[in-house]
């Protein structure tokens, strides 16, 4: 695989598939700013990211076959996908533990229901 290659891949799918890149002009003396603003804005992504794959994972430990019996989440290519399936999936058929988990869920995607 040619480095190409691997470039693309990454961006795709890899650690960089849900990031973009901004090129903009500013003030040479500001760009410190510009910089720190934008890895603050990665690390919140980033956090957010693991967040949801905790849900996923606590979802799946705790509900199993119950609760996702007709799901294949590797199906679904985006993470704020896969955490809507499950959250709707632990309201509509878990007990009141796994609503209020769904719930949670679904105020962290910033879904207002």
């Amino acid at each position: 695989m040619s480095a190409k290659e691997r470039i693309k891949k990454y961006r795709e799918t890899g650690g960089a598939s849900d990031l973009v890149r901004v090129e903009v002009l500013v003030p040479k003396a500001r760009r410190d700013e510009i910089v720190s603003a934008a890895a603050k804005l990665r690390s919140a992504h980033r956090d957010e990211k693991s967040r949801f794959a905790e849900f996923i994972r606590i979802a799946t430990e705790r509900y199993g076959l119950r609760v996702f019996d007709n799901i294949e989440l590797e199906k679904l290519n985006d993470l704020q996908q896969k955490v809507r399936v499950v959250a709707n999936a632990l309201m509509e058929r878990g007990d009141a533990r796994a609503y209020a988990m769904g719930r949670r869920m679904i105020v962290q995607l910033g879904d207002k229901r």
